[in-house]
């Protein structure tokens, strides 16, 4: 009934006319506004000002413009009014997003796709406000805000917005402060346009008797449109890889696929019978191991270096100065060389998470952050190992405990003891940053705090090389630079770098002397997000159109594992962070849990795996893992069964691999 009354109140109003301008001082004033918002964005982003006079033109136009269309055939109108909208937004998100070149790249069948996507999302706002101005209005600026939020997440972090990141929304504002905001003539033109498009769509006003069949009209063709998508995109993959995503698949689409991959699959073969199996090859007793465990048995200390890389793999690097002449100096009692991140300018926790556990983010979906979504419980880590040998095991981070909830996330790994920025003076200060160097004091701190028999596993995360590398800071300068090309970002990432270099030295002399025996694994998390134009300097390339051998080499940093007693010196040409736990157990002289012996067996088949894909000594160069065949593909598919099975089984968690370690089991 007072749908039928606000119909009757409708019908007996004035029907405006068509093109007639009637305009207020209310009209007038709006806009004024909005050509003042025009002309802002426009000198913000060094765009041409004829722009925003024209659309403040047209603006003014539609401003006094009254528009009627026949009522017998409102669902024809709003069928063509939300059609020609969704197509209209998918065009302004991909020129926001993508240069001429790339967006050339993006299909006609991906590009139907988006159009289906967002047509999905028009109706199900329809099915809600059952008012189609509105419904239009919402629609458009939710994804155009999406492309917009994507489209600073890509310039902070070299790679785009996909579902899961949301979950890391609090990390990522607060690092955001140290990055330039800057906005380029498309996605001024794309808000621009916006302004006049959505001052456009007020003026349909469309009027529906039976708003309970309108909105399952609308949610039927919702369910339709997803429907639709689904079965067209089962072999289209996430893409979070630079732009690969938006020009790939269309930033719509990409998104919608991250919020479906956001689900892990049952491995194929998976069963408990084939986890039995795996079992019977790596018989273990944690017990008897725990009681084998040395008085004298070694400190541990692993230290996940920030943005700690070498440039020099991705291609000809001349410098001032050797940037990490210490590391590089190491040839006594260390297995050193190069390991293959997952991730690439941001999502340290996914290269923390591999170190801990010795799991690999080859087997989540792409994009995916175990920290916010995966972690709960009692997972299964290095840490649970080191307890169970009667270790002490403690964690430090010299930044704000919510980034990446490590406050929830330490103790949940089996840490008893965190320290986070207000546990450190501060006064020692590179950037906006704690140093490495007062970072590495903290762990001596630590350590020299110690009981006398007690054993102790520290582990540290630090910050001082976090990007961005574009501001200038009081009190640092750069010292590193490169000599064939004048990049300022690349030549403050080198600087910082560089103090690593001496913090890590002072560190290594100061275990050198102490009594006790120690173990250090240092490794880098991922490499810097540096400007394009470097990377298409040293590898020709830039960050697209690689081959796979190719890109991994912008995945690749150093690791050393080192002791201040007698051990055997190697040198790696490559590994990956799934393995260095293992590999330090294995340095410390330490029993070696079953998971470690299979990781370490899988080693020597398959050196090194990540998000990318593996490495084949059959082919001799990187795979990607479809193309996993013969023992290879053995190998992958019981790594990816016991991931699973210590991840998402916990019901039938192997009490062989895992269970026997936990602390509440």
């Amino acid at each position: 009934m007072a749908d039928e009354k606000e119909l009757e109140t409708a019908q007996t109003e004035e029907k405006p006319k068509l093109f007639a301008f009637a305009f207020t001082k209310k009209q007038l004033r709006a806009t004024l506004i909005a050509f003042a918002v025009m002309l802002g964005f426009c000198i913000y982003g060094h765009t041409n000002v004829l722009l925003a006079i024209i659309c403040g033109g047209v603006y003014y136009l539609i401003k006094g413009m009254s528009i009627h269309l026949p009522e017998k055939l409102n669902y024809l109108w709003l069928a063509i009014e939300l059609f020609l909208s969704s197509i209209f937004t998918v065009y302004l998100v991909q020129f926001m997003l993508l240069d001429d070149e790339l967006r050339a790249k993006t299909t006609p069948e991906k590009l139907r796709l988006n159009v289906l996507c967002a047509l999905a999302v028009y109706l199900i706002v329809m099915a809600i406000v059952a008012r189609v101005s509105k419904c239009v209005m919402i629609s458009h600026i939710t994804l155009l805000s999406l492309a917009g939020i994507n489209y600073f997440v890509y310039r902070f972090r070299g790679n785009e917005i996909i579902f899961s990141d949301w979950k890391s929304f609090r990390t990522g504002l607060s690092v955001a402060t140290e990055y330039q905001f800057s906005i380029e003539s498309h996605a001024v033109f794309a808000i621009v346009i916006s302004i006049v498009f959505v001052a456009f769509i007020r003026k349909f006003q469309l009027q529906f008797r039976k708003k309970w069949l309108l909105r399952l009209i609308c949610a039927g063709g919702a369910a339709g449109a997803i429907a639709f998508v689904s079965a067209n995109s089962g072999t289209i993959n996430t893409e979070s890889w630079q732009q690969k995503g938006t020009y790939r698949n269309g930033f719509i689409l990409n998104y919608a696929l991250s919020i479906r991959d956001s689900v892990v699959e049952i491995p194929a073969g998976y069963s408990e019978q084939a986890v039995q199996e795996l079992e019977q090859k790596y018989p273990a007793d944690a017990e008897a191991d725990a009681k084998s465990i040395p008085e004298d048995a070694p400190v541990i200390i692993g230290i996940m270096d920030e943005s700690f890389a070498d440039l020099s793999v991705i291609g000809d690097l001349e410098l001032n100065q050797e940037f990490m002449p210490f590391i590089d100096s190491m040839d006594q009692n260390v297995t050193k060389g190069y390991a293959l991140a997952s991730v690439f300018g941001a999502k340290t926790p996914n290269s923390e998470w591999e170190f801990l556990t010795g799991n690999t983010m080859a087997f989540l979906p792409n994009g995916s952050v175990v920290y916010q979504q995966y972690l709960d419980g009692e997972p299964y880590s290095i840490v649970d190992v080191l307890t169970k040998y009667g270790y002490t095991c403690k964690a430090m981070h010299p930044y704000f405990k919510s980034g990446w909830s490590r406050e929830r996330n330490y103790p949940m790994i089996g840490f008893t003891e965190s320290l986070f920025l207000e546990d450190f003076a501060q006064k020692n200060i590179i950037r906006n940053y704690v140093s490495d160097q007062e970072m590495f004091e903290k762990l001596i701190e630590l350590y020299e705090a110690k009981g006398e028999n007690e054993k102790l596993f520290l582990f540290g995360v630090t910050m001082q090389n976090h990007g961005g590398y574009k501001d200038t800071y009081e009190g640092f300068e750069t010292d590193t630079v490169m000599t064939n090309g004048n990049y300022p970002d690349v030549d403050q990432y080198l600087s910082v770098a560089h103090q690593t270099d001496l913090a890590v030295q002072n560190l290594i002399e100061y275990f050198e002397n102490v009594d006790d025996k120690v173990v250090i694994c240092f490794f880098g998390d991922h490499q810097p997000s540096l400007q394009e134009a470097f990377y298409r300097q040293l590898n020709g390339y830039g960050l697209s159109g690689m081959a796979l051998d190719e890109m991994q080499n912008l995945f690749k940093v150093p690791f050393f594992i080192w002791t201040n007693y007698d051990s055997e010196t190697e040198t790696v040409d490559c590994t990956s962070l799934d393995f260095l736990s293992s590999m330090t157990l294995q340095k410390a002289g330490l029993p070696l849990p079953p998971y470690s012996q299979f990781l370490l067996d899988l080693e020597k088949e398959i050196p090194a795996v990540n998000s990318r894909g593996y490495y084949s000594k059959t082919q001799g160069g990187f795979q990607n893992f479809a193309n996993a065949a013969g023992e290879e593909a053995k190998w992958l598919s019981d790594y990816r069964i016991l991931q699973y099975n210590e991840m998402f089984d916990r019901f039938h968690r192997s009490q062989v691999f895992f269970g026997q370690y936990l602390r509440g089991e």
